[in-house]
């Protein structure tokens, strides 16, 4: 099989003007970078803000990591830039934290051991026991934090303090705790989230049952960016899957899941290869 190709991924988001993409290349021209991936997108004439994705190969770059840094800051800094750079032999470190259901883990235990998930992942965190063996089974520490209605502030810490700076971004596979502000705010823009319903609709506990009561027929999954706003965070990618009047509750469950593991699966894919900037509370993603 072949050796895929290292390559450097710049996000980059600035007031929009004249010159940008231009800059920018003829900066990675300048040190032998060879561009694969270019990608804009400007927001309408009042807000005038522009973003980008420009992929380029590491072999054959010129300039080390910190090198890039000191020499294009300059250039970020006469457009304004918010930038950062990933270089895609530096795998994401990955966190999963989930409670009793399965589904969401195993789609993603699976889909990391065939590869298609290009990220480490250090841990299972749970406030059950139940999926230990499936930790096990592909050989990742699992850990058990309990967490209780009286001491959720002492548990959650816990759990912060064990966490500390060894993963680069949180999964929650299901995880069915409502995270404190200073747990969210510690790792800002950096959890997923799946919501079994496709938000705006059905926001909070038992969306499914909600579906079920208005008749709908779509349902759907979301994977967004946690914030302190339940369910009201940046949204990341989304699916459906029809539904009718002959599905109950225990259906709806049954379908929602297959929507569940895909759209964490795609959420996740996404922020690893670094496809994905936040502007105000939406995305955008290349």
């Amino acid at each position: 099989m072949p050796t895929e190709k290292q390559t450097i991924t710049l996000l980059i988001s600035c007031p929009d003007q004249p010159g940008i993409v231009a800059e920018v290349s003829r900066f990675i021209f300048a040190h032998q970078g060879n561009i694969l991936e270019s990608d804009q997108h400007s927001t309408n004439q009042e807000e005038c803000t522009f973003f980008m994705r420009i992929r380029f190969g590491e072999e054959g770059f010129t300039l080390s990591p910190t090198e890039l840094h000191s020499k294009f800051q300059p250039i970020a800094d006469r457009f304004q830039m918010q930038w950062r750079v990933s270089y895609s032999r530096e795998r994401k470190r990955a966190g999963i934290l989930v409670s009793k259901y399965d589904h969401c883990l195993v789609d993603l235990l699976w889909r990391w051991k065939m590869g298609e998930l290009a990220m480490e992942i250090p841990f299972i965190i749970s406030n059950h026991t139940r999926l230990e063996g499936l930790a096990q089974m592909y050989g990742i520490p699992f850990y058990y934090f309990p967490v209780q209605r009286e001491s959720r502030i002492a548990d959650e810490q816990r759990i912060v303090d064990f966490i500390g700076d060894t993963v680069d971004f949180l999964i929650l596979a299901r995880y069915m705790q409502i995270l404190e502000p200073f747990f969210v705010n510690t790792y800002p823009q950096r959890i997923i989230n799946i919501h079994h319903s496709f938000l705006p609709a059905f926001i909070g506990a038992s969306p499914y049952a909600q579906a079920f009561t208005r008749g709908v027929k779509l349902i759907g999954a979301t994977a967004h960016y946690v914030t302190n706003q339940l369910d009201e965070g940046p949204i990341i990618a989304q699916d459906v899957i029809h539904c009718d009047h002959r599905d109950n509750v225990q259906d709806l469950i049954r379908k929602g899941r297959d929507v569940e593991r895909r759209v964490l699966a795609e959420a996740v894919r996404l922020h690893t290869t670094d496809r994905i900037l936040v502007y105000e509370n939406k995305t955008i993603v290349f």
